[in-house]
């Protein structure tokens, strides 16, 4: 029997990490989530609070991590990649105390440098990282980027060089995301773009998919535009998360949603996922 995947989404955590979060999780029907443990825009190393870190860590919830958008790992700012270091190391940690199964971090851009010097940079600082994580700590999932500017990887054959740069080290998983996909030109709404994409994302990283989100696109294929949409309302289409969730790379593979709106909204689009999964 093909393994079940499961549905949810990025969950607000005002009020506490667990208080919070799962409130939100029950309130769109979420099946997973996805949580920021610092703010999303900043460097702050937020500490955790222990009574809803165990809370969470105890409530069997399968949790992600999202580390904060200003990471990149190719940045020719000095403070930059030292910031980066520091927030992802603190992410993985927090990972831990509160029993995520992995830790989401965009795979960055080389901004006015060689793109050589950048991928050194990742090799250099990211992959001692991937050597911390302890046993039963959370893998580091790789989410590649829409294509605007100097992107270091956004289509899915930029991750064989990404994945080389790290030495193809076991903690070093895939997190898809179906919006940027779309954006960096794999053609998930036309016919077989999934099928494809998704033969290609286990040729070159077999087994590595770890996390979908699951977002439709405001824009065209191609566009190299990040913007969400809510699922089936943009130009990806229902149908494709239909077939992704029944393609064998995508087995068992959970996911979350980040589409505009609020409980609302979240919740009709983990309803609909649902209904597209469960159909037969």
């Amino acid at each position: 029997m093909t393994p079940r995947s499961l549905i949810g989404g990025h969950v607000s955590v005002a009020g506490g990490l667990a208080k919070g979060g799962l409130a939100y999780m029950a309130d769109i029907g979420a099946e997973m989530i996805q949580v920021f443990v610092t703010n999303p825009r900043g460097w702050a190393l937020t500490p955790g609070k222990p009574d809803q870190d165990k809370l969470l860590a105890e409530s069997g919830v399968e949790t992600y991590i999202h580390v904060p958008y200003l990471a990149n790992f190719g940045s020719p700012n000095p403070e930059t990649l030292a910031s980066s270091v520091e927030v992802v190391r603190h992410t993985l940690r927090r990972g831990a105390d509160i029993a995520a199964k992995g830790v989401v971090v965009h795979t960055g851009s080389a901004v006015s440098q060689p793109r050589d010097d950048a991928m050194r940079q990742v090799r250099e600082h990211l992959l001692p990282l991937l050597d911390e994580i302890p046993d039963g700590g959370p893998d580091l999932l790789l989410e590649p980027m829409a294509g605007q500017g100097a992107m270091l990887c956004a289509r899915v054959e930029d991750l064989e060089p990404y994945l080389e740069a790290l030495e193809w080290h076991p903690r070093a998983g895939v997190c898809f995301d179906t919006c940027h996909a779309f954006a960096a030109g794999h053609d998930l709404a036309a016919d077989d773009g999934v099928r494809d994409t998704l033969d290609l994302l286990h040729k070159i990283a077999p087994g590595r998919l770890k996390l979908i989100h699951a977002n439709d696109s405001k824009d065209v294929c191609g566009s190299k535009k990040d913007r969400h949409e809510n699922i089936g309302a943009g130009h990806i289409g229902a149908r494709a998360f239909a077939e992704l969730m029944r393609h064998p790379a995508a087995a068992g593979v959970p996911l979350c949603i980040e589409t505009p709106g609020k409980a609302d909204k979240h919740r009709e689009d983990i309803a609909l996922l649902k209904r597209l999964r469960d159909e037969e």
